[in-house]
């Protein structure tokens, strides 16, 4: 009897545990700032002389390849 006891409490706390219906409002504002910060870099490193230069000569190369 102790023993089922037991095991149905283990099973109780393995679902509160493992129960996770979703993100709350603070991890959901972290997620939304870490991705806007992504995306703020991200642009920053893009739109910088030294890929746009990258990008230009790879395209001009591409262009100017005989075929």
């Amino acid at each position: 009897m102790m023993s089922e006891m037991m095991g149905r409490l283990s099973a109780r706390l393995t679902l509160l545990v493992a129960d996770d219906d979703g993100m709350s409002t603070a991890e959901y504002a972290i997620g939304t700032i870490a991705a806007a910060a992504f995306g703020a870099v991200l642009y920053s490193v893009v739109t910088g002389d030294s890929i746009v230069t990258a990008l230009t000569g790879i395209i001009d190369k591409a262009l100017k390849t005989a075929v």
